[in-house]
């Protein structure tokens, strides 16, 4: 999988409410009302990276979840697997 151009990624992330692009990775903070939330949010976002075969980088402290999402196949640039995946992550948030 080829890497994106900063201009796509960019272009990209202006239909992704939140996401920023920086170190070669793209990333996005969520907030939920409590712990059990955000772990709800994560098994969800989990089984869809695992239907994707593409699995970020993430961390949950109580309420809040950090994502890091990248390519690993491609030297750990942002790939469309990478936007897919953010475009997912952004339909289960919302829902």
């Amino acid at each position: 999988m080829d890497p994106l151009s900063k201009e796509q990624i960019e272009q990209e992330l202006k239909n992704l409410d939140g996401w920023n692009f920086e170190d070669d990775t793209i990333t996005k903070d969520f907030s939920f009302d409590d712990f059990k939330e955000a772990m709800s949010f994560m098994v969800r976002v989990g089984f869809e990276a695992e239907a994707l075969v593409h699995h970020p980088d993430w961390s949950n402290v109580y309420n809040s979840v950090s994502i890091t999402l990248s390519t690993h196949d491609a030297d750990d640039k942002v790939t469309e697997k990478d936007i897919k995946l953010a475009r997912a992550i952004e339909e289960i948030y919302s829902n």
